[in-house]
């Protein structure tokens, strides 16, 4: 007869495990925190860590199946452990199978606004000469459509997009033609301060469903201040932009973007009252980048990585106290962090993907038909700095754009299990690689972690949401919810 059920010595017996590839950081003075290639963690003592990766741990520990359950080891009784770990790896690298999703189409370089952080070098109204082409609209859209991705987003840019957009209606009733023959999943979203909006353009976003993205820093003060305009009305144009759109176009038609320079930092409350008041439900608190103009006003808006980190801090903890309030308001970066740490799933999100998501998940189309490996690097350019230029859309096929030397090397440099430092750090399933940004601060692709304001920023908010979740069930519950 065989019996179902082992004995008591199996499991009071020392246990033979192997251990599966695992990293650790110190959480705290008393705390490691471990990960695996999935992302999934566990927090151990000292002992604990040691006694685990001696293989001296036993059935009967308190940590043993949890770390089993975990892919951090594996036994005689779990022969599929291996086969489980890479369908979870393999999910959290699934955007590079994707492809390119994310297609910026630049527009126009005029702009109305003169904001001093402005990461392009924008122009005038009245330089029509900074405005894309048709010709160059349908080169774009040609490579658009040669991306394996069934799904498409189609992103308009500026300068301020609304300028030019008898162009942004022709690219878009382009883009819906030629999809009858291809069949994508396909999303529209322009970015815009909101100055231009008009009934006509409504009237079209509203038939077409396309999305509006803008800009808003803060109070009237607050923003007036970060995005000045002739007039003085940056804020009103587009408090009153926001609710026009909402009307016209629902509740969820439009997003909104802050970006904190050195006078934000003394709001970090004021600024998200700002966004409960507008009916918005979250908000991305974004650092400033080392791009444009924004490099030369670096005095009067910039501040050091410490600094922001505090006010993201505070401004996250009053966000907390709002959940626990039982008002539902979400910070979008953490947010994504959040993700990477709590599911098997990626993100879209460029600054958190190894390798780089430069190529992979964006490309942009400037103006000019120069064509980017990101945002960023199109931002870089305008400071004549061309290191990520791809090609160009006049001259240049979808192969010799993707296959460009640059590119290619990017992403094998941005591999972060390759990366100094990188390739023992805990965070590897969290983080990512901006190759643009280090180049841009350190004039090096893969830059100096030591020194690494990227990566500095990364790891505190990590860290930070980690010991909020481990240390305080009823905050992980909130937080929890934000996915």
């Amino acid at each position: 007869m065989i019996s179902k059920f082992k004995t008591i010595d199996f499991y009071q017996s020392k246990s033979a495990y192997n251990l599966l590839p695992y990293r650790f950081l110190s959480l705290d003075s008393q705390r490691y925190i471990v990960t695996n290639l999935a992302g999934e963690y566990i927090i151990l003592s000292l002992d604990e860590l040691q006694r685990f990766t001696r293989k001296q741990l036993t059935y009967d520990d308190s940590i043993y199946n949890e770390l089993k359950s975990k892919h951090f080891l594996y036994d005689d009784e779990s022969d599929i452990a291996l086969e489980l770990l890479a369908v979870k790896y393999r999910t959290k690298q699934s955007y590079v199978a994707n492809f390119t999703g994310l297609h910026i189409f630049v527009v126009t370089l005029r702009c109305d606004h003169s904001c001093p952080y402005c990461q392009v070098s924008r122009q005038s109204e009245d330089k029509m000469s900074f405005d894309m082409t048709r010709e160059i609209a349908d080169k774009g859209i040609e490579i658009l459509f040669k991306s394996p991705s069934s799904t498409l987003k189609v992103e308009f840019q500026g300068g301020e997009s609304l300028l030019n957009f008898e162009l942004i209606k022709y690219i878009v009733e382009q883009v819906e033609t030629k999809n009858i023959t291809f069949g994508k999943y396909i999303k529209f979203v322009i970015a815009t301060n909101l100055s231009p909006l008009n009934n006509e353009i409504l009237e079209y976003c509203f038939h077409r469903n396309i999305y509006i993205s803008t800009s808003l820093d803060g109070s009237e003060k607050l923003h007036n201040t970060n995005r000045p305009k002739q007039g003085n009305d940056s804020y009103a144009k587009s408090v009153a932009g926001i609710e026009r759109v909402r009307q016209k176009l629902g509740q969820n038609s439009v997003s909104a973007l802050m970006t904190t320079t050195h006078e934000s930092l003394k709001y970090p409350r004021e600024i998200i009252d700002e966004y409960l008041r507008l009916g918005f439900k979250s908000i991305f608190l974004r650092s400033i980048s080392p791009y444009g103009f924004a490099v030369k006003t670096v005095n009067s808006t910039g501040y050091d990585m410490n600094e922001w980190l505090d006010f993201y801090k505070e401004a996250l903890a009053y966000i907390i106290e709002l959940n626990q309030a039982g008002v539902k308001f979400v910070e979008e970066y953490t947010a994504l962090v959040l993700k990477k740490i709590l599911t098997p799933y990626p993100t879209g999100y460029v600054d958190l993907q190894s390798p780089a998501g430069i190529g992979i998940s964006v490309i942009i189309f400037n103006y000019n038909g120069e064509v980017y490996a990101s945002d960023e690097a199109r931002m870089l350019a305008e400071m004549n700095d061309k290191t990520f230029k791809l090609g160009n859309l006049l001259t240049d096929s979808y192969e010799q754009i993707f296959t460009s030397d640059i590119l290619i090397e990017t992403i094998y440099e941005t591999m972060l299990e390759g990366v100094p430092r990188c390739t023992d750090c805990a965070f590897i399933p969290y983080c990512g690689s901006d190759p643009v940004y280090h180049h841009a601060t350190q004039n090096d692709k893969v830059g100096y972690k030591l020194t690494s304001d990227f990566c500095h920023k990364n790891m505190s908010i990590i860290k930070h949401i980690i010991k909020l979740m481990e240390t305080q069930p009823d905050i992980k519950t909130i937080l929890e919810s934000w996915l």
